[in-house]
């Protein structure tokens, strides 16, 4: 007796010899996967452009408003002025936008979307990585902003281009691994405005009280003291000196030494509150 077939396991043996006889796409490398979400981080930019503004308004504002309200009255001139806080507030600048990363990170926690990304056959840390990478794309358009606005006000690097791109690689180098802070507090905290206001919290202190706007030699002993040891202060000397053609080896040496150690110890806090969450 000839055992008949219904019409729903035709269907399904016709489904599984079409799924044997296709080739199983090779699974994503890391780097592909890592670089897919950078790319996605430039899509989200293309789609909702007002997150530039951040990186390219907020700048011009802290240019024009520092060097012609208090240009004169700290340097003698707004040209002489010009040349020494150009550097800081590229510094300044950039390092502020490295909080949009956890900002980031905690939207798409409280949203769902991280949970989308677990379920994919991927490399856990590449939305990490990926967002981060995509990123620094948003600090070479913040820092390149400053600089063209500089050239046009008259400042004139003496290091040439290649000690601006030199100090602009140094400040994203820097602000690469200041962002794995600011990743770390969005997993943290409970909402964006959260990660926003406490990572201003820290910076504004950390700016301000730096070599960003004044010479530290103006301050008070003590508070000069905090000023010659902060990093940001670090990293401005560092910029200001690779703009100036006569690299600081030393200041340089140290920002390269904080944003790896900046890495080092939050990449994997990072990564296990990402895999915990």
């Amino acid at each position: 007796m000839t055992a008949t077939t219904t019409p729903g396991t035709a269907d399904t043996a016709a489904v599984r010899r079409a799924i044997a006889s296709t080739a199983r796409p090779p699974r994503p490398g890391p780097l592909s996967t890592a670089l897919t979400f950078g790319w996605r981080g430039m899509l989200k930019i293309k789609h909702v452009p007002e997150q530039l503004m951040d990186v390219t308004i907020t700048p011009v504002l802290f240019v024009l408003m520092f060097t012609y309200l208090f240009g004169g009255a700290l340097a003698g001139s707004t040209s002489a002025y010009l040349h020494y806080v150009l550097p800081g507030i590229l510094v300044m600048s950039v390092v502020f936008t490295t909080v949009y990363s956890g900002v980031a990170l905690n939207t798409d926690l409280t949203k769902g979307v991280v949970d989308r990304f677990r379920s994919l056959p991927i490399w856990r840390p590449a939305p990490l990585l990926g967002a981060l990478l995509g990123d620094s794309v948003r600090y070479v358009v913040a820092g390149t902003v400053i600089l063209v606005l500089g050239v046009v006000l008259g400042y004139r690097p003496e290091g040439g281009v290649a000690g601006v791109l030199l100090a602009l690689g140094l400040v994203v180098v820097f602000s690469f691994g200041l962002s794995w802070v600011y990743s770390a507090l969005g997993l943290v905290l409970r909402s964006p405005s959260a990660v926003l206001n406490g990572g201003f919290t820290v910076l504004f202190p950390l700016t301000f009280l730096s070599n960003v706007f004044v010479d530290p030699a103006t301050l008070p002993g003590p508070l000069q003291a905090f000023v010659e040891v902060n990093p940001i202060s670090v990293l401005a000397t560092a910029c200001r000196s690779l703009m100036a053609g006569t690299p600081d080896g030393t200041a340089i040496a140290v920002s390269l030494a904080v944003a790896a150690a900046l890495a080092a110890v939050f990449l994997p806090v990072t990564t296990r509150l990402y895999r915990s969450r």
